[in-house]
C-alpha cells in the first residue's frame, strides 16, 4: 500500500532529524540529509507495519504541508524558541508499506 504524510525534517547540531506529525511516536535521525530522509521512509514503513501487525487501524494523513509547519512553529513556542523555522524543511513523503497481516486503513 502506498501512504503519504507530511514529514518535519530539521537540521540539528550534529545531524538531522524527521518526525512525522500524524505518526505521534514516528521520527528518525541521519548523519547526513540523504541519511535522513531514507530513515525516515524506513521510519514510518515500520511504524505502519506494526500497527497492522497489532490490528490497529492507520491513520489516514490529515496534516498539509502548512498544518504540519503551523504544528511545529506551535512546538517551537512551546519549548521556548529551542531550534528555528530556518533549520525546517517541511514535504510530503511517499511511503510503500507492505501489509503483512490483517489491518484496516480508516477514512
Amino acid at each position: 500500500m502506498r501512504l503519504r504524510f507530511a514529514v518535519v525534517f530539521e537540521r540539528l547540531p550534529d545531524n538531522y532529524g524527521a518526525y512525522v506529525p500524524d505518526l505521534p511516536g514516528c521520527i528518525s535521525t541521519g548523519r547526513t540529509w540523504d541519511e535522513m530522509q531514507q530513515m525516515i521512509r524506513e521510519a514510518i514503513s515500520f511504524h505502519i507495519e506494526g500497527m497492522l501487525e497489532d490490528g490497529e487501524p492507520v491513520p489516514e494523513s490529515r496534516m498539509s504541508v502548512q498544518e504540519a509547519m503551523s504544528y511545529h512553529a506551535g512546538l517551537l513556542s512551546e519549548n521556548g524558541g529551542a531550534g528555528t523555522e530556518s533549520d525546517t524543511t517541511i514535504a510530503m513523503v511517499d511511503v510503500e508499506v507492505q501489509a503483512r497481516s490483517p489491518g484496516a486503513i480508516t477514512a
